[in-house]
């Protein structure tokens, strides 16, 4: 190691030389022949030093994708809408002061229960959902393109899932969006003949007090297609369709979604939170006396504390009617 090292530092000095001068100065070059001999064997073990690598494979690196292509900013500063829903197949829905891009994606995990019987099997609550739901509504349909008779919200005693709309005994009776029949059945105290569509873009509309079916249980419907006629059957006053809008069974004031009165959705998308079930909060705090054999209505006062004036102005009775064992007597 000390003979090569030597060796090394006698071929630095002489390319030294050479580079500096061009040659090597007469004081080494007087030293003759033995010079010569030790520059010619340091250059010789140099060679061999290094020729030990001249065996060893480079791995070239592994080139795994083509770098992306930069993106001019002004390229894209005058798409329309139309352009860039056609090449993104996207929705731009504007939120305060920005642009939300969002693709639809898939309908949630509950609805892989397909439940034939109850309207809303999934047993989620939305009130405190913390998500921000995209939904495509840009296909809307009107299922009727009568007036509002009754809408969301409080009614008497009890709250109004829906929407009622005018309809004519034999009317025909539209579905909102694409989708798929999930129930048809008949509901004497409530319903009356009714139907239950699940969508493609996540929503579950109900259409109830139909006088006929058309569409059957399990068809595949495009928005516009008939669901069924309209009718006044189950618990009902005068002919009209009681509309509802849906998601995972929760139900969703369809004055968010629609405009009854042009019978159009008011946007391609609508956004979905937790604002949206705020109701469900003034539900939540209304208290119910569920009757048993040999309730009447001066004892539920007595149990409750509310008079019995006040429990039939707010259940829409009088001190007259037949309390059914089961039937759910409001008190708060």
């Amino acid at each position: 190691m000390h003979s090569l090292r030597k060796r090394i530092s006698i071929l630095a000095l002489l390319l030294t030389l050479t580079v500096a001068g061009g040659a090597v100065s007469p004081s080494y070059a007087s030293q003759g022949p033995g010079i010569k001999k030790a520059l010619q064997s340091s250059v010789q073990s140099v060679k061999d030093f290094f020729g030990r690598f001249k065996k060893t494979r480079i791995i070239e690196p592994v080139k795994v994708c083509d770098p992306l292509p930069e993106i001019s900013y002004c390229q894209y500063a005058d798409l329309t809408y139309e352009s860039l829903h056609k090449n993104f197949n996207t929705e731009i829905v504007p939120i305060s002061d920005e642009i939300l891009f969002t693709g639809f994606s898939d309908t949630p995990d509950e609805y892989s229960i397909w439940d034939n019987s109850k309207i809303n099997p999934y047993n989620v609550s939305l009130v405190d959902m913390k998500d921000t739901v995209m939904i495509d509504v840009s296909s809307y349909c009107t299922p009727s393109p009568k007036h509002v008779t009754s809408d969301f919200g409080f009614r008497k005693w009890k709250h109004h899932y829906g929407i009622d709309l005018k309809v004519h005994k034999g009317d025909t009776v539209r579905c909102a969006f694409d989708g798929v029949v999930r129930i048809t059945r008949y509901e004497r105290r409530g319903y009356g003949y009714y139907t239950v569509v699940r969508h493609s873009n996540g929503l579950e509309t109900l259409y109830a007090h139909l006088s006929k079916f058309i569409a059957k249980q399990g068809d595949t419907l495009k928005a516009g297609d008939p669901v069924g006629m309209g009718g006044s059957t189950g618990r009902s006053t005068g002919y009209h369709l009681h509309f509802e809008v849906r998601y995972l069974g929760n139900p969703i004031n369809p004055n968010d979604i629609i405009d009854f009165t042009n019978h159009t959705a008011k946007n391609r998308v609508f956004v979905l939170t937790a604002n949206n079930f705020e109701y469900k909060k003034e539900i939540d705090k209304i208290r119910y006396w569920t009757v048993r054999k040999g309730d009447t209505l001066g004892r539920i006062s007595q149990r409750t504390g509310i008079s019995i004036s006040k429990l039939c102005a707010l259940n829409g009775i009088t001190r007259k009617t037949i309390l059914r064992i089961g039937r759910r007597i409001r008190y708060t």
